[in-house]
């Protein structure tokens, strides 16, 4: 064929796939505002997304399963799963593609397949929204904000009502909050619209009035005022980190639990997908996240110790620097970290290595740790040296992972990354919190000594994990296929 016909006909095909893709967005959409039923294509966030990016996920897709996932095929889908009248939903549409297309399905449309797959989805009890509230705006504070008031949907889940600071309220500060929820220079543009309302001490996030709250303590809020109740408060502050302290939300009127975004003592540290299901919503008041780092490395543990089991271990954490750091070289509590943040690697200490037995008990006392913190922003990266009981090779090791981040109870925990260029800019926005590097794993001649390397935002993928924990606990978690 010469060169300008196919050149044509590649052009006539990228047209009908963006076209496809356009349509595509519209449906996801629709699914989403009117019905909050939200898509994700193996785990990737489908909503707000360009027609290239899109379509480039569509070839991620066909990589990590080794079988194209074609755009036209997704569109065919959400189509049926429009037709379905579900509940709210996260449904993954890779995933159901990938089984319409592999199974025999030579007899059954679309529909009808989906019609079986998804039939547990219509015996799920309706949910109740909760409120929630953000005691604390700084870097996580915001970044769940962000996620909450840009996923609000039709609002069936969490709903936030209120934002606490410690600074006194008036016309500037108010701005100033905006102005950080609007602008971020690690992860960019808030994709939605923030104003500021004097007259109600507000935010007004996406048209939603969320109210600022000063107070200098828990006890002298009145949630109820402004018509909060039964409240989560999500803790980002802190300032408050064992059980007495937290308790101290419990005394406000409108309160009903606390999730702390921190490692915290005295109450339960999850690790959200590897031990949520062991404490209940029920019989606790109070939550902790765990760490950023905690949720990076404890997922990817649970696989290997599953598998393989744990001799030992040893963990380092290449960790971006943060906001205790010193800009320039001044006085800290703690020497190294006085030193500018930007301008060094600074070794210090994580408390990592131990409270991954918090949430995997047989782990415990098997772990040594440290950080090095390193001048970037965000992005960060954790590598486990680890001596295993039985031998592997690193077909079965990366295989074993690929599988886990393709089925089970950590495919929200583990993104398989296929690329051999990655660097730390790259996993920035990344939703899992944990990011295995198939491709720098080295595993030991006599199959008993693994090296894995997991990248992890710190800020983004931890977010997304305290959300997950958050809908645990206020008890909105959708009906899910994975």
């Amino acid at each position: 064929m010469p060169l300008k016909a196919t050149y044509d006909s590649e052009i006539a095909f990228q047209s009908d796939r963006r076209k496809a893709a356009v349509e595509f967005i519209k449906i996801v959409s629709d699914l989403w505002y009117d019905h909050s039923i939200e898509l994700v294509l193996f785990r990737n966030q489908l909503m707000d997304q360009s027609v290239s990016q899109i379509l480039k996920l569509h070839a991620y897709a066909g990589e990590f399963v080794n079988k194209p996932i074609s755009i036209f095929d997704s569109v065919e889908m959400a189509k049926a799963i429009k037709l379905l009248n579900l509940p709210t939903s996260k449904l993954d549409i890779g995933k159901l593609t990938f089984e319409y297309l592999t199974e025999n399905h030579s007899n059954s449309t679309a529909f009808s397949f989906l019609s079986k797959k998804l039939k547990e989805a219509k015996q799920q009890s309706k949910i109740k929204p909760r409120d929630v509230v953000l005691y604390g705006f700084g870097r996580i504070g915001r970044l769940v904000a962000r996620e909450l008031m840009g996923k609000s949907g039709s609002g069936s889940q969490l709903r936030l009502r209120a934002i606490v600071t410690r600074s006194k309220l008036n016309p500037e500060t108010l701005e100033k909050r905006a102005a950080l929820l609007r602008s971020d220079s690690v992860h960019g543009d808030f994709p939605g619209t923030v104003s500021v309302d004097t007259n109600l001490q507000a935010l007004i996030i996406n048209g939603m009035t969320v109210c600022i709250i000063s107070a200098s303590k828990p006890e002298d809020i009145d949630y109820t005022a402004y018509d909060i109740n039964e409240a989560l408060i999500i803790d980002n502050t802190g300032a408050f980190r064992d059980q007495k302290a937290l308790e101290r939300h419990l005394t406000s009127k409108g309160s009903q639990k606390v999730l702390l975004t921190a490692p915290g003592k005295g109450v339960p540290n999850i690790v959200h997908g590897v031990n949520h299901l062991e404490h209940s919503p029920d019989a606790n008041d109070i939550f902790s996240a765990a760490s950023c780092t905690t949720n990076a490395i404890t997922p990817i543990l649970k696989v290997i110790e599953d598998a393989f089991g744990v001799v030992q271990g040893h963990l380092e954490t290449i960790h971006a620097y943060t906001n205790d750091q010193n800009l320039v070289d001044n006085m800290h509590s703690k020497y190294r970290r006085g030193r500018a943040a930007a301008l060094n690697m600074v070794i210090t200490e994580t408390g990592a290595g131990k409270a991954v037995s918090k949430a995997l008990p047989s782990l415990k006392d098997k772990l040594t740790s440290n950080a090095i913190r390193v001048p970037v922003p965000n992005g960060s990266l954790a590598i486990l040296n680890l001596e295993i009981k039985k031998p592997t090779t690193l077909k079965k090791i990366n295989d074993l992972i690929k599988q886990a981040a393709l089925s089970g109870n950590l495919v929200e925990q583990i993104k398989y990354e296929l690329s051999d260029e990655l660097v730390s800019s790259d996993i920035v926005g990344c939703t899992a919190p944990a990011i295995y590097d198939s491709k720098a794993t080295i595993v030991r001649t006599d199959g008993k000594n693994v090296i894995l390397y997991i990248w992890y935002d710190n800020e983004f993928g931890y977010s997304h994990q305290v959300i997950r924990l958050a809908k645990y606990i206020a008890k909105v978690r959708r009906f899910t296929y994975y």
